[in-house]
């Protein structure tokens, strides 16, 4: 067979290796084993600080630059499809690959991921030479792609002889945004010498082995899979070890670790070790994969799968045959199909049998022969014959290949099942929500910076009082201690058994507000729950009670709010003869604590069921109506309810204060009194409930503004300015009170995030024939 000079050229890191990268490096050894002549160009990043300083504090791998590697110099690292990709960004890579393959004689250039910038991307209008491109990429992201698109990158792929793709899902993007013929050639896997034999059935008792292999990224689904365990292990014996996770990163989801070990980075021969001795293999990604290499890996080891039901996943599992798909997110759902796997051990050895088959299909040997193919193809493409027709497709307005051009094509969507559809249309809302939203806030602050004048407001602030905006300030922290021994006495009778302390309550109030402060949703209140139960006891027994005392604090607010209510409304005349709110205030508190109280009545498992999944629904209702119940049980104590009441209320009156002394900070007490004030504070209370931004910074402005101006006279500037201060003063307070709670308790703002993101505990119903069991004995340790 003809030797052939071969230049593979990659957009990504060779120290930074990720999926391409590997792929890259196993095809040239294929091709250099066979005699071929290859050269991979690719960036290189030395380990040393400035690439950790480009890449967010990561160290690259200290990996040996291998002989044909042609190093393209340094990388940023870029977030990209819910991961990081280490591109270059110079100028000189571009140059130096040029000159490479210009003087480097080669018969064909590979180019992976041509879409990627830049070099890749480059190389596409730069040589003449024969182009191949493999498309890595799984993505129905319309932004991004159509930008492409719009820069040229149709006309620039037509350079392009022979499209790989590695996956039916990633041709899919390229026939959806770009356009052209594909052949799908999967990633290879080498296969071991030894071929595996399937495991026999362990002893009874005997846990049941998962392993996990990827990085902590949040779309490999580690947090999910940890929830998962969680809730196994109290059912079947299971210990669970992941490749690519250090200790800190289960700690930021986990509290209790018994059967984890994370292993951290390790060599390909520990992955393997590790991938051979499981049960089964554990993958769920959120999306974004095109392929799977790791779940190829398994299965050359002789290891089923359980993994997401996503595209890329499902080319490669064969349901039910070599693994089992489950709905991507579903913690439930992955740790009800690991527990069955758990139970059947027969299943669990034919399913092994599968998979050892199944991994003939992406050995190493059968995928390079299907790429030297569209290698010979690409090269035996002629050269057109007209002048007219070599200008037409360098220029890419005509295909490369020499066939009929087959134009970009709108294809139906992948996510075949109604809760993917549902969760990428509500990602796909919440997309155009938020730049709805940010040209909307953009436009506004023009128009009221134009209106008002950016002068104005500057003196409305300079001319504020320093002094009485500390003393704002002071209150505000004030306001949070109150609302901690409110929260402290709502704990202590939702959980009689438990020791609550008011430095629990206080810890938890603390990193809730900082959380608040900082986070565009809502994850204030989960993050304090979950404070609060991992301080008081195990966290998923107590966790559900915890955040049913919120509902105690949200009716009081309700209350509070009805009173800053009457008072706005009694002191502006600009609300009469709306008075009949007013009743729709009093009512609202009665109507939420009648539906808690009747919920779990309403909700008895005598009603009819239409199927086993409403019955489940109906079932897990149940259980959060009473345990919300429960957290009201501080209304049964006249000592502790009083102290809740008194506390809360009072919590909220120093809030009121704090927005009247701004007031006098900006001179503004004659014109707008206590009243406004009070206005204010219902306002950006009431535009909070669904926050757009972290602080609802913009809103929180207009609140102030609509009020002060609208009912009260103030001028735009006056307003404007108030509205700056009285929001910078609520973020002073959730750092300067959040920040140390945060290192008291020793987590990072990361830490937090996670686990409020990921703060319910997964609930199994015990399985027929099977006992729930729970893991005596220490919690194990880490392995770091």
């Amino acid at each position: 067979m003809h030797s052939m000079r071969i230049a593979l050229v990659s957009p990504y890191s060779w120290t930074y290796p990720g999926g391409v990268t590997r792929h890259i490096e196993s095809l040239a050894a294929e091709l250099i084993g066979r005699g071929h002549d290859v050269r991979v160009l690719a960036p290189y990043d030395p380990c040393d600080r400035l690439s950790a300083r480009l890449h967010r504090g990561h160290m690259p791998e200290d990996r040996p630059m291998p002989d044909y590697l042609v190093p393209l110099g340094r990388t940023v690292g870029f977030p990209a499809n819910g991961a990081v990709s280490n591109l270059a960004a110079s100028p000189s890579a571009i140059a130096r690959a040029r000159r490479e393959l210009d003087t480097g004689g080669y018969d064909v250039v590979h180019v992976h991921e041509p879409v990627a910038p830049l070099v890749g991307w480059d190389t596409l209008c730069s040589t003449d030479l024969p182009l191949v491109g493999t498309f890595h990429c799984y993505s129905d992201n319309v932004v991004s792609n159509g930008f492409a698109s719009l820069i040229g990158a149709r006309r620039r792929l037509n350079q392009l002889k022979v499209r790989i793709a590695v996956s039916d899902a990633a041709a899919w993007t390229g026939k959806r945004f770009y356009g052209g013929r594909y052949r799908v050639i999967p990633n290879g896997v080498q296969l071991p010498a030894d071929r595996p034999r399937p495991q026999l059935a362990r002893n009874e008792g005997e846990p049941m082995r998962i392993a996990f292999v990827g990085q902590s990224v949040e779309r490999k689904g580690l947090p999910i899979l940890l929830r998962a365990f969680e809730a196994l292990r109290e059912h079947v014996p299971a210990e669970l070890t992941l490749v690519g996770v250090d200790g800190d990163d289960v700690a930021q989801v986990l509290e209790d670790s018994r059967g984890v070990t994370a292993l951290g980075k390790v060599d390909d021969a520990t992955k393997d070790r590790v991938l051979r001795e499981a049960d089964v293999l554990a993958a769920p990604s959120l999306g974004g994969e095109s392929f799977g290499m790791v779940l190829t890996e398994a299965f050359a080891q002789g290891t089923p799968v359980v993994a997401s039901d996503i595209p890329g996943y499902r080319d490669v599992v064969r349901e039910g045959v070599d693994g089992v798909l489950v709905a991507r997110g579903d913690a439930t759902a992955l740790a009800e199909a690991l527990r069955d796997l758990g139970l059947d051990p027969e299943r669990r050895r034919a399913m092994a049998l599968a998979a050892t088959e199944r991994a003939e299909r992406f050995a190493w040997p059968q995928v390079a022969d299907e790429v030297l193919t569209a290698y010979r193809d690409a090269i035996a493409v002629p050269v057109p014959a007209t002048r007219r027709a070599r200008l037409a497709v360098r220029s890419g307005f005509a295909v490369a290949d020499g066939l009929p051009r087959v134009p970009a094509t709108r294809l139906a969507s992948l996510e075949v099942d109604a809760a993917n559809r549902s969760r990428a249309g509500r990602a796909a809302l919440r997309r155009i929500a938020m730049v709805l939203a940010l040209v909307a806030g953009i436009a506004a602050s023009f128009f009221a910076l134009r209106r008002i004048g950016i002068d104005r407001i500057g003196d409305s602030l300079v001319s504020s009082s320093p002094p009485w905006v500390l003393a704002a300030l002071g209150l505000m922290c004030l306001s949070m201690i109150v609302r901690a021994v409110a929260w402290h006495a709502i704990l202590k009778a939702a959980l009689p058994q438990a020791s609550v302390r008011r430095s629990d309550a206080l810890q938890g109030t603390m990193i809730g507000v900082l959380m608040s402060a900082t986070l565009p949703a809502r994850l204030g209140e989960p993050a304090r729950a979950m404070i609060v139960a991992r301080r008081v006891g195990r966290p998923k027994e107590t966790l559900p009670v915890v955040v049913g005392t919120l509902v105690s604090q949200t009716l009081l607010n309700i209350v509070a709010l009805l009173i800053l209510g009457i008072t706005m409304f009694s002191t502006v005349h600009y609300f009469d003869g709306q008075h009949a709110a007013l009743v729709v205030f009093a009512v609202a508190p009665i109507a939420v604590l009648l539906a808690v109280l009747v919920a779990p009545a309403l909700l008895r498992s005598g009603l009819p069921k239409r199927s086993e999944r409403v019955a489940r629904v109906l079932k897990q209702a149940r259980a959060a109506s009473t345990q919300v119940r429960a957290g009201l049980a501080v209304f049964k104590s006249p000592r502790l309810g009083a102290t809740a009441t008194v506390a809360q209320l009072g919590a909220w009156g120093i809030q009121w204060v704090s927005c009247y002394t701004l007031l006098v900070a900006f001179g503004l007490d004659q014109q707008a009194g206590i009243g406004a004030a009070a206005a204010v504070l219902f306002a950006v209370n009431v535009t909070a409930v669904l926050p757009a931004t972290p602080s609802n910074v913009g809103v929180f402005q207009a609140a102030c503004v609509a009020v002060l101006t609208g009912a009260y006279g103030v001028s735009y500037a006056d307003a404007l300015g108030y509205g700056i201060i009285l929001q910078a003063v609520e973020i002073a307070t959730a750092i300067v009170m959040g920040t140390p709670a945060l290192l008291r308790e020793g987590l990072t703002w990361k830490d937090v995030r996670l686990r409020a993101m990921h703060v319910s505990p997964v609930e199994l119903a015990p399985a027929a024939g099977a006992q729930p069991r729970r893991q005596g004995g220490e919690a194990y340790e880490l392995d770091m």
